[in-house]
C-alpha cells in the first residue's frame, strides 16, 4: 500500500494513527466533517484534509490503496459507500491499531473513564525514564503537543477503547482496567454485556491484568496474573495513601514510594496515576524514576485542563461525559478548591447517552453551586423523540441551575461573576474554552 485514507481523520484516535503512517512515509490523506484545531495540525504536517463528502478526493489507485474509517460515521455516507463498493481494502481504526500493535509489546488502558489520563500518563512514565515507547493516546498530550509518540522500541502504549467492541483488536501484554461502568448501551444493550465485553479484553492479556479494585475479574476470565490498584485502598496491590495537598505515598508489591505527586490537581489523578506506576512498575521501571515522572507530568488537554488559576478567578475544563466521571471531576475540584463557588457548564453527548442516564446525570451534577446546562450534542445521531436536555434539568436539585441554547451562552456567561467555574463534556463544548479564559483571564 502507499495511499491510507481516513474517512473521519479528525477524530482522536483516527488521527493518532495517520500521523503515524505519515511519519512512515505514506502518502496520507482523508476526510473529516467539521474543520478543527486537530485538522489544522494535520495538515500543518503535509496531510492532506478535506471536508465535503465527495469521491473525487478518494485516490483512486485501488490496489494501492487502503483505507481506514471510524465507525462514527455514518453507514451511508458517500465516501464510505464508494470505497465499499469498488474493491477497496476497508478497515475499522481499531483494526488498524491492532494490525500496529502485533508483534510488539503492548501496554493498554481499558476502562469507560480514566483511560486517556492514565495512558497519558503511562506514555510519559515509559519517555521520561528513558525506556521510550510509542503511543497512541486519545488526547493531546500537553508535555509533548501531541497524540502520538514514536520511539525505537518495541513497546506500545494504546488507549484500549470499549466503544463499538474495539478494544478486542489488542492482546497487551499488560492491561489497566479501570472502570466497567454501563456506557455506549446503543451498541451493547445492557450492563451485562459490556462486563462480557471486559472480561474478553481480559482474556486477550498475556502477562497481568491490573483491575481498579472491586472490579470483577476473576482467574476464570483470564490467564494472566491479575493484580489491583486503588486510591487510599489498603488491600489493593498498588495503593495510594493520601498525604497533605495532594502527595501521596504509592505502596507497591516491592515496598513504598515516598511523597509523590502527580503533575495535575484532584485525587482522580492520584488514582490514575497510581494505575499508569502499575504498569511501569509490573514492566519493570526504576521505582525511582516512575517517581520523578509522576511529578513531570503536565497533563492532556480537556482532562482536568486547568485554563486560568489566579486568586479571583479558577476555570477548569475537562471531558466528562458519563455520570461518574462527571460525580469524580466536580468531587476532585470541590476538594481543590473548597472555599469557592462552583459554576459548572455541561453540553450533554449524545440523545442515546442522555436518555439511558438522565437521572443519574441529575444526581451527579446536582452537586454545584449553579449548573449551566445546554442542549445536547447529537454527534453520530438523530434525534430521539421526548429526549433533550430537559429531562436531566428538570432533576437537577443545585441551589441556581439554568437551561441555555448553544447560541446563548456566550452572552450569558460574560454576565455572570463566576470564582470556580467548570466546562464539561464531548461535544464541540470545547470551541468555547479559548475565549472563555481569555474573557476570565481579563
Amino acid at each position: 500500500m502507499k495511499n491510507i485514507y481516513f474517512i473521519g481523520i479528525g477524530g482522536i484516535g483516527m488521527s493518532a494513527i495517520a500521523r503515524y503512517y505519515n511519519a512512515k512515509g505514506f502518502k496520507v490523506s482523508g476526510y473529516d466533517k467539521t474543520p478543527s484545531p486537530l485538522t489544522h495540525a494535520l495538515e500543518s504536517e503535509g496531510i492532506e484534509v478535506h471536508y465535503e463528502d465527495n469521491t473525487d478526493f478518494v485516490p483512486k489507485d485501488v490496489a494501492e490503496t487502503l483505507v481506514v474509517y471510524t465507525p462514527a460515521v455514518p453507514k451511508d455516507m458517500g465516501e464510505l459507500v464508494y470505497v465499499q463498493e469498488n474493491g477497496y481494502r476497508v478497515v475499522k481504526r481499531s483494526r488498524m491499531l491492532g494490525e500496529i500493535a502485533e508483534g510488539q509489546r503492548c501496554m493498554a488502558v481499558a476502562g469507560t473513564h480514566g483511560k486517556t489520563t492514565t495512558s497519558t500518563l503511562t506514555s510519559h512514565i515509559f519517555t521520561a525514564s528513558g525506556e521510550g515507547c510509542s503511543a497512541f493516546l486519545g488526547g493531546i498530550s500537553k508535555n509533548y503537543g501531541t497524540n502520538l509518540l514514536i520511539s525505537g522500541n518495541d513497546v506500545i502504549v494504546a488507549e484500549a477503547d470499549e466503544f463499538d467492541r474495539s478494544f478486542l483488536q489488542l492482546f497487551p501484554e499488560i492491561a489497566v482496567i479501570t472502570s466497567m461502568d454501563p456506557d455506549h448501551l446503543d451498541i451493547y444493550g445492557d450492563e451485562a454485556h459490556i462486563r462480557e465485553a471486559f472480561k474478553a479484553f481480559a482474556s486477550q492479556v498475556s502477562g497481568t491484568v491490573i483491575a481498579r479494585y472491586g472490579l470483577d475479574i476473576t482467574a476464570a476470565d483470564t490467564k494472566a496474573r491479575i493484580m489491583t490498584y486503588g486510591f487510599n485502598e489498603p488491600s489493593a496491590d498498588f495503593w495510594s495513601e493520601p498525604l497533605e495537598k495532594g502527595h501521596f505515598n504509592l505502596h507497591y508489591p516491592g515496598g513504598v514510594l515516598e511523597d509523590c505527586v502527580v503533575g495535575i490537581p484532584g485525587w482522580v489523578n492520584v488514582e490514575n496515576g497510581t494505575a499508569a506506576a502499575a504498569i511501569a512498575l509490573c514492566y519493570g521501571l526504576e521505582p525511582a524514576k516512575v517517581r520523578e515522572a509522576l511529578a513531570s507530568f503536565e497533563g492532556v488537554k480537556r482532562r482536568f485542563d486547568m485554563q486560568v488559576r489566579s486568586e479571583k478567578v479558577v476555570y477548569i475544563d475537562d471531558y466528562a461525559h458519563h455520570p461518574r466521571e462527571i460525580a469524580a471531576a466536580l468531587s476532585s475540584i470541590r476538594e481543590s478548591y473548597p472555599e469557592k463557588k462552583l459554576t459548572a457548564v455541561f453540553q450533554p453527548h449524545l440523545y442515546s447517552r442522555t436518555k439511558d442516564f438522565a437521572p443519574e446525570f441529575a444526581e451527579a451534577l446536582s452537586n454545584v453551586d449553579k449548573l449551566i446546562l445546554l442542549e445536547i450534542y447529537p454527534a453520530r445521531e438523530l434525534p430521539i423523540p421526548g429526549v433533550t436536555s430537559e429531562i436531566i434539568f428538570k432533576d437537577v436539585t443545585a441551589p441556581e441551575k439554568v437551561l441555555l441554547r448553544r447560541d446563548e451562552f456566550m452572552d450569558y456567561i460574560r454576565k455572570e461573576s463566576v470564582e470556580l467555574l467548570v466546562t464539561l463534556g464531548a461535544g464541540d463544548i470545547d470551541r468555547f474554552v479559548p475565549e472563555i479564559a481569555e474573557m476570565l483571564s481579563e
